[in-house]
């Protein structure tokens, strides 16, 4: 049983707050870009996308705006949410010759509503996808981290992405119990501005607050003591300022974001059956998504549950690679959908 035609291609979508990711079905992940649209205010047209749009953040001229169509995992600008899909697909579409794809799987947080995950689809669709099909992001990155979902044991999985943390646990191919927050990658960003300003009294941009977090965050204290020369804007006398920023500064400024993690992390433990938490405690916690590449943050999980925690192989991808794997074994995984596969969607 092969779905769509003999050159229709199929594609799964990580369409994330911080990154959107497309995997081709036969060729795996050709596109992996941030979810920012840069806009020309005055004509109304898309001046760029992805990363060239990224580095724009924070030095546009007032005709150009710099645009994140989804805040918290959910669309909040439908029509640039559309364009990013458009402009992506249109690039793969391109490159296989073929501007015209079949089916998609996409993955989105567990607590988006029904209408929020009917525009996730429409965009989808509106972008020039035949049919879109949605899947819980924790059970995508599961796939992904090819954890066997389908066996009668625990999966515990922690996404950690720039709008949301999914914290899952799954068994028999699907979640038993899940909480989303939305504090992850972007909360970071937003407490390290914070304590800059209240600390230092210097502004500074999410570029910069970013950077920050990637060149000397961590979860845990390290062996190896780090600290970045940071400059902004002085907010006594708005003239240009730089402060040296130690890594146990940034632990202070993320250390309430953490907690918040690790207190969903517990709560989902608690509330799943006996049985499933002791196979929690054999089989370890696996995590993904940016967030997992903070320094010590496995660590932290760890020491605070007192269970081995994972990171899984290729974090960054873990969701886009479980999306493409549905979508390459669509009968397979039809279960799994939130919108199953119906007869006449099946191409023999």
């Amino acid at each position: 049983m092969k779905f769509g035609g003999f050159l229709r291609k199929n594609v799964g979508i990580d369409l994330g707050t911080a990154n959107t990711l497309v995997y081709v079905s036969g060729r795996g992940i050709v596109v992996n870009e941030p979810s920012y649209v840069a806009l020309n205010n005055k004509t109304g047209k898309v001046f760029a996308v992805g990363e060239e749009a990224k580095k724009m953040t924070g030095r546009t001229p007032q005709n150009i705006s710099v645009v994140r169509p989804l805040v918290g995992g959910v669309i909040s600008d439908f029509e640039m949410a559309q364009e990013i899909m458009r402009h992506f697909l249109k690039r793969v579409g391109t490159q296989n010759m073929l501007g015209f794809f079949h089916s998609a799987v996409v993955g989105v947080p567990n607590e988006l509503t029904e209408v929020e995950r009917k525009s996730v689809e429409d965009a989808i669709v509106g972008a020039g996808v035949n049919k879109a099909y949605i899947i819980e992001s924790a059970l995508a990155a599961a796939l992904g981290a090819r954890l066997p979902v389908h066996d009668p044991v625990a999966n515990m999985i922690i996404d950690i992405g720039g709008g949301t943390t999914e914290v899952a646990v799954i068994s028999m191919g699907g979640t038993v119990t899940v909480k989303s927050i939305k504090v992850a990658g972007d909360k970071f960003n937003e407490d390290i501005m914070k304590y800059i300003r209240e600390e230092f009294h210097l502004a500074i941009g999410a570029p910069t607050a970013e950077e920050v977090k990637i060149e000397i965050g961590s979860a845990v204290v390290q062996d190896e003591k780090l600290e970045m020369t940071i400059r902004g804007r002085d907010l006594t006398s708005g003239l240009p300022k730089e402060v040296v920023m130690k890594d146990s500064q940034v632990r202070a400024a993320i250390s309430k974001s953490l907690s918040t993690i690790l207190d969903a992390v517990r709560t989902v433990i608690e509330v799943s059956p006996p049985e499933l938490v002791g196979d929690i405690l054999r089989q370890g916690i696996h995590i993904c998504g940016g967030g997992s590449l903070l320094r010590g943050i496995d660590q932290l999980i760890s020491k605070e549950l007192d269970v081995e925690v994972h990171i899984v192989e290729d974090p960054l991808t873990c969701v886009a690679r479980g999306t493409g794997l549905a979508v390459e074994n669509l009968d397979k995984y039809s279960y799994v959908l939130d919108n199953p596969l119906r007869p006449k969607d099946i191409k023999l």
